[in-house]
């Protein structure tokens, strides 16, 4: 197995998914730098200090890292008192802004995604928040709002130019939102038109698939979101082939290990009752290649305890013996 260019992989930010938690397993795993959900950036100015949902939106492990914080937001003075008062903080390595998220409920209000349609606005963000931190400040974007109006070269060039030290690019529109396949060649333009990093994102489900985006795009570094979803063991396996290495995926056991651990570790940071529910979506990812997995994850949906899904598990894994 030959080897492929060494480069870093992060995780993506996922909102609702990428808590400490999550970020630790993925670190655990491989993953080099891991990102926060999404942070509304006038959310973090107005929210009282005793917000439950900004508590745990900021909450990190000890010793996390390489940890950035992502902003989103619209106006260019907010997002860089975000940015300060996050970097004040002392928890974070850099900062990244949210211009890439499809989400209505986002892009209706001029964030995300909807910011690549208003350069000159998404511009002013850049510097403002360049102003505001001394650390790296990134760019999360998409390759433009629908196949009319690509513009994902000309934005990557604005976000050099007023400052942003790297690009990672999910290699679809925004109106694509996430259907059908990322154009990595595309990615690959951004990457011949500018100077800084560029990190791709989009579609990198296995080794192969990571294989093939590096030798497409040239990129600098791997963005990985939805592929990590009950597989933090993702990272092991890109990195394994970048040295040329051989990869032995977990047991269904180790599988279950790690899923529960993972839930242990939510029960104890949220609550007997919010941790399991928060876990029933992980737990659907963990087993969905199972056969019978649907099932399962029916009866997890209503179990009110860990030992309960625990023991569903265990009956999962028993199936195929």
């Amino acid at each position: 197995m030959s080897e492929v260019k060494q480069v870093p992989l992060y995780l993506a930010p996922m909102a609702g998914i990428t808590d400490k938690l999550f970020r630790n397993l993925c670190l655990c795993h491989g993953c080099d730098v891991v990102t926060t959900e999404m942070i509304s950036a006038p959310g973090l100015m107005t929210a009282p200090k005793n917000s439950r949902v900004y508590q745990e939106l900021l909450d990190v492990e000890k010793d996390e890292g390489p940890l950035v914080a992502q902003i989103f937001g619209h106006e260019p003075q907010i997002m860089g008192e975000a940015a300060k008062k996050l970097t004040d903080m002392g928890l974070y390595s850099g900062i990244d802004i949210n211009m890439g998220c499809p989400a209505p409920k986002v892009t209706g209000g001029g964030s995300g995604s909807a910011l690549m349609k208003t350069p000159e606005i998404a511009e002013e963000i850049i510097r403002h928040v360049c102003h505001a931190t001394l650390l790296p400040v990134t760019v999360k974007m998409r390759l433009g709002w629908d196949e009319e109006s690509i513009n994902a070269v000309e934005f990557a060039k604005m976000a050099e130019q007023a400052g942003a030290c790297a690009v990672t690019v999910h290699g679809r529109t925004r109106k694509q939102q996430y259907s059908g396949h990322a154009d990595w060649e595309k990615i690959a333009q951004v990457k011949q038109a500018v100077n800084i990093r560029v990190i791709a994102n989009g579609d990198v489900v296995d080794a192969q698939s990571a294989r093939e985006i590096l030798r497409v795009t040239g990129a600098d570094g791997i963005a990985i979101a939805r592929g990590a979803l009950g597989n933090p063991w993702l990272f092991d396996e890109i990195k394994a082939m970048m040295r040329g290495e051989a990869y032995t995926r977990p047991s269904f056991d180790e599988v279950v290990e790690t899923a529960m651990r993972h839930a242990r570790g939510m029960e104890q940071w949220k609550g007997s009752l919010y941790g399991v529910v928060e876990m029933r979506k992980h737990f659907g990812w963990y087993i969905a290649s199972r056969r019978g997995a649907r099932k399962v994850r029916t009866a997890i949906n209503v179990a009110p305890t860990l030992e309960e899904v625990e023991k569903l598990l265990r009956e999962l894994g028993n199936m195929e013996e």
